[in-house]
């Protein structure tokens, strides 16, 4: 899938190792008895110092353990690495916290660090304890194996139902020096709008102080991540963390201005990418949907109305059908719970075949439906909604909803 501009920032390889003083690895150590041995499911990445550290979670009351456990660790604001596994989320489990702190120990033990200077994710099957032992045991030869090369092996690591590994990066200039940020995601299904809705792992050598940090982190979330939605199911062990080691040598970014404004541009190059991404890739798709509405009497309406759109099950049947059913856009469009005039309301529908308008001040409007089904043949379909003449716009992706997602999640356990 092609990487989308946003400021012009030159997109780099390397993902979560493309800033300077990070490595990572990822291995297979066995989580999953009768598992599949090229299979990754255990991931580590290593800063080469302390790090300025932030980080967001999921809002399902149903939390994961080791959320819990990395929201102690992080409560300083500084982190050194993360450990991360998938096959098993350690969620709903007695022991959950016990283990998560064990994944920890174990990492700092191998890592010649603290255990609280460990973050540790989990994703996979929810309510199944943990196996702690194949993780333990696999530590010291994913820390052995750590590189500044590691990131193609760690993001593999990463994935479950994903069937393509996601990472991002792009360099940037801070006061004349070059400064790098990267991050690899996984998430395919269980994905909506409310919070992170995935596991993410940021790293940059940009040095910026943490509380301008933490507050980069969540207005570019909610621009980005947040604006995702595959089936409508918030997962309990979302979780997106940054860390921030300095590497670059900047003047450090302590307040806001053009320097601080430009680490949030590179920011939202990254995470824009990796939603879109997310988006494409959800269980069973086959089209990516972008849906910008603007006209709105504000960017929260536009919000509102874009996710709407992106969410509706009988459009995105509708996508993966190439069925223009414009009726179903309005319909959703008039379900979103937010005020605007109806009798204003614009759509049309692109893709790289071309865009044709389908609604007009709320009426369809006769087209071509031969050139609407090329139109929608294409893998990027984008819908543009206009509401009104306010300066609220907004953005949200999301995917075509396929037979092959039924399939996916009716055995997900097996």
């Amino acid at each position: 899938m092609k990487k989308k501009d946003f400021k012009g920032f030159p997109f780099i390889e390397g993902g979560v190792c493309a800033a300077r003083g990070f490595k990572a690895n990822g291995i297979h150590c066995g989580i999953k008895a009768n598992g599949d041995p090229n299979k990754n499911d255990l991931a580590m990445i290593l800063a080469d110092k302390p790090c300025t550290a932030a980080a967001m979670y999921t809002t399902n009351k149903v939390q994961g353990a080791p959320i819990q456990v990395t929201k102690r660790h992080i409560a300083d604001g500084f982190a050194q690495a993360v450990i991360v596994n998938s096959v098993n989320a350690n969620t709903c489990n007695a022991d959950g916290e016990e283990k998560a702190e064990a994944m920890c120990e174990a990492a700092a033990k191998a890592l010649g660090l603290k255990p609280e200077d460990i973050i540790v994710a989990s994703t996979g099957v929810i309510g199944q304890p943990l196996p702690i032992e194949p993780i333990v045991n696999g530590v010291p030869k994913l820390a052995e194996g750590l590189s500044e090369t590691g990131n193609t092996e760690a993001v593999h690591a990463i994935m479950t139902t994903d069937t393509v590994p996601k990472e991002v990066a792009v360099e940037f200039a801070i006061g004349g020096k070059t400064c790098h940020l990267g991050g690899m995601l996984k998430g395919s299904g269980m994905i909506h709008p409310n919070m992170a809705t995935t596991l993410t792992f940021l790293t940059t050598d940009c040095d910026i102080e943490a509380g301008l940090l933490k507050e980069a982190l969540r207005e570019v979330v909610f621009l980005t991540l947040n604006r995702v939605s595959v089936d409508g199911d918030t997962s309990t062990n979302d979780m997106v963390c940054i860390l921030a080691n300095g590497d670059a040598e900047n003047a450090k970014i302590a307040a806001e201005g053009d320097d601080y404004d430009t680490f949030k541009d590179a920011l939202y190059t990254v995470l824009m990418n990796l939603a879109r991404m997310m988006a494409r890739d959800g269980e069973g798709a086959t089209k990516l949907i972008e849906c910008l509405c603007d006209g709105a009497p504000d960017d929260k309406t536009a919000e509102i109305v874009a996710k709407s759109v992106i969410t509706s099950s009988l459009f995105k049947a509708a996508i993966f059908g190439e069925d223009a059913n414009w009726g179903r856009i309005l319909c959703a469009v008039g379900y979103a719970p937010a005020d605007f005039d109806i009798h204003q309301v614009d759509v049309t529908i692109g893709s790289e075949k071309g865009v044709i308008l389908v609604c007009e001040d709320g009426a369809g409007v006769e087209f071509s439906e031969e050139e609407a089904k090329g139109i929608l043949s294409e893998e990027e379909i984008r819908v543009h909604v206009s509401i009104g003449k306010g300066d609220g716009v907004a953005v949200a992706w999301g995917c075509d909803l396929t037979y092959d997602y039924v399939r996916i999640n009716g055995d997900y356990r097996s």
